[in-house]
């Protein structure tokens, strides 16, 4: 019974960890691939 209960928080806790990491991921995607094609010179170069 409390391994059953234990397995509920830890599916709800790491669902909420996701949801909670999505944006900083994306942020972090998106400014790190800013940064990329400006070390490049840009995509016309």
């Amino acid at each position: 019974m409390l391994r059953a209960i234990g397995d509920v928080f830890r599916t709800i806790g790491s669902a909420i960890a996701t949801v909670v990491t999505l944006p900083f991921r994306l942020v972090a995607k998106l400014f790190g691939g800013a940064s990329n094609t400006a070390s490049r010179g840009g995509r016309r170069a």
